[in-house]
């Protein structure tokens, strides 16, 4: 295999571009000589000479093997500025990146954390995976959101405090918090199972309420429809709430719940994993989003 240095294609390129070797000196900030010893340096890599060399102020001229070497040596210039460019770009904050989420993070966090990041970095990939309901595994991803800390190798931050509010249609309740044990006998429309469990069934059991659901479904909108058509009243997430604009919803009225289930939302990464420059940035942006939506 031939052994060529970049250096030695650059000082080629120049000399072709600029017809001397002393014009191609001066534009690379070397002394003529300097040139002179990387072309015999190229010249021995490849095995013959590259230039004709006329003499006087005439120009050089490239020999056949010298057009040949020439050729393939600017696609490789080409090649080394475009890895030299995107690894600047990725020292920046550029790159890929790759997120798993879930619904009401989807809806609040996500959005304004994918905003920023295409301010910052406008050429950025972004890629999205939606995380089931069950504890996720993180695998390839390099960020990952969930309702509670995941056991493995992984970094974890706790970013946000996300109470559950109870939903009703106005006029149902009167204004202000509402004691868990008011939801005891009451039609309500809940949401997937895997949630409910883990968060709003214990808390309710302890308040000794037993709601009848009338009707489950995943999607936060789905049951924010059903509470407006009557149907029931709902537990969701503040963040759920929040995202869906329901306190500004006059069809809705949204209460504190006494005592407030309360469940974290969790920023994941792998521990044993070096961290781009992008996901560093992006679990900053998280922190500021989170910090803004607790003090709104």
């Amino acid at each position: 295999m031939v052994d060529v240095e970049l250096r030695h294609l650059l000082a080629m390129a120049a000399i072709v571009e600029e017809g001397t070797f002393g014009r191609a000196a001066g534009r690379l900030g070397y002394t003529q000589s300097t040139i002179s010893q990387q072309v015999a340096a190229l010249e021995r890599s490849v095995g013959g000479a590259l230039f004709e060399r006329p003499g006087g102020p005439r120009p050089v001229r490239l020999t056949p093997l010298g057009t040949v070497v020439l050729e393939q040596g600017r696609e490789l210039l080409t090649k080394a500025r475009a890895l030299s460019d995107a690894v600047d770009r990725f020292k920046a904050g550029g790159g890929r990146i790759d997120i798993g989420t879930f619904q009401s993070v989807s809806h609040v966090i996500l959005p304004a954390l994918i905003g920023r990041l295409r301010a910052e970095q406008p050429d950025c990939e972004i890629k999205l995976a939606d995380m089931p309901a069950e504890v996720p595994e993180i695998g390839d991803l390099d960020l990952l959101f969930y309702d509670r800390p995941i056991e493995g190798d992984l970094e974890q931050l706790r970013l946000i405090d996300d109470p559950y509010l109870l939903v009703t249609q106005p006029g149902d309740l009167p204004d202000g918090p509402v004691a868990l044990a008011m939801l005891d006998g009451r039609p309500m429309v809940g949401c997937h199972e895997a949630c409910d469990q883990v968060w709003m069934g214990p808390a309710i059991a302890e308040a000794g309420a037993r709601p009848e659901i009338v009707f489950r479904t995943p999607g936060n909108e789905t049951i924010l429809s059903m509470v407006r058509a009557g149907l029931g009243w709902a537990v969701l997430p503040r963040l759920a709430v929040y995202g869906a604009d329901a306190r500004a919803d006059a069809r809705l009225a949204v209460h504190a719940l006494e005592p407030a289930p309360t469940r974290g939302i969790y920023l994941h990464w792998p521990a044993s994993r070096t961290q781009s420059p992008l996901a560093k940035r992006a679990i900053e942006i998280a922190r500021e989003i989170a910090a803004e939506i607790s003090a709104s």
